[in-house]
């Protein structure tokens, strides 16, 4: 996994894939969203979904430290070893939206988390410790590495997926 040299590096990058990745729905149909493909274990409303779902855990979870509560990961009720009822939830949360409302989403939610770690200082973005938050692992990743694989890392992975889903829909 690379490090960033600094806090606007990672914003750039995260601001570069996000748009990399939402683009690729300008042309999937709204009747197509929620169409489960052979060979790709999403729809494209459950790809968006998830980013907006990580988005939201992650933000969620450095408000709740800040508010002085008690921080749960991954969220209540889930345990890090299964995580697939976490992603049952997100998909549930957001399956009313079209899929022209989730791109919107999306990019409303991308703004607010790169304004939001706009806001972190370069020592809390890159020392481990730096939010109680980021060290509940035993891993005791910096913020900025908690920000790469739930950013960059899914946006470029679930491009590739959405691009094989429209590959494979053409085909189909």
């Amino acid at each position: 996994m690379q490090e960033y040299e600094s806090k606007k590096a990672l914003i750039t990058e995260i601001e570069k894939t996000a748009h990399l990745f939402i683009n690729e729905f300008l042309d999937v149909e709204e009747d197509d969203k929620d169409k489960l493909i052979d060979g790709v274990d999403r729809t494209p409303a459950q790809m968006i979904a998830y980013q907006l779902g990580w988005l939201d855990l992650i933000m969620g979870w450095d408000k709740a430290e800040a508010e002085g509560k008690e921080v749960v990961t991954p969220a209540e009720g889930y345990k890090w070893n299964n995580l697939g009822g976490l992603y049952r939830s997100f998909y549930n949360k957001f399956s009313s939206y079209s899929l022209v409302e989730l791109q919107n989403l999306f990019k409303e939610k991308v703004l607010a988390f790169v304004q939001w770690l706009d806001g972190f200082t370069e020592e809390e973005v890159f020392t481990p410790g730096s939010r109680k938050w980021a060290s509940s692992t035993p891993s005791n990743w910096p913020v900025w590495k908690w920000v790469h694989i739930n950013t960059v890392a899914p946006f470029k992975s679930f491009r590739s997926k959405i691009r094989k889903w429209k590959k494979l829909n053409a085909n189909g």
